[in-house]
């Protein structure tokens, strides 16, 4: 909510209604329209690469995994309609949640061996490397 300075004239009721339906005031659609962007780690070591994704308040049963043409899609779209209705009034409410995030994936990872996993709020995908792309241990080469 942004302050203001109110000046003594009478004339201050349409400013507060002005201000009553600034998109800011009492959180209003600035606010409920945000849009969630997940909170995501990647982090590489020498087996695999990881990614963690920060979704709490999202069932497992909510979440696709995707991968086409190199490229991972994470998403989820959850909408909730609560309707209560008594002789006097009907009480409607809809909510909905999303997001949606995509990342390349590299040439060293084994497409047909990432796997994931979902606790406690924390979506867990692990991304294999091939087996070329593994660190090759050192070796000796004889002179001819």
């Amino acid at each position: 909510m942004t302050l203001t300075h109110r000046t003594s004239n009478n004339n201050w009721l349409p400013s507060l209604i002005d201000e009553m339906f600034n998109n800011d005031f009492m959180g209003g659609t600035a606010t409920m329209n945000k849009r969630f962007i997940p909170a995501v780690n990647v982090s590489e070591m020498e087996n695999k690469f990881q990614l963690e994704m920060s979704i709490p308040g999202f069932k497992k049963e909510e979440v696709q995994i995707e991968v086409d043409n190199d490229l991972l899609t994470i998403s989820s779209e959850v909408e909730n309609k609560e309707e209560e209705t008594t002789e006097q009034f009907t009480r409607r409410e809809f909510s909905k949640r999303s997001f949606k995030r995509a990342f390349n994936i590299p040439e060293t990872v084994n497409q047909d061996s990432i796997d994931a996993s979902y606790e406690n709020g924390i979506l867990t995908i692990a991304l294999p490397k091939k087996e070329e792309a593994l660190p090759q241990p050192k070796r000796m080469i004889a002179l001819k």
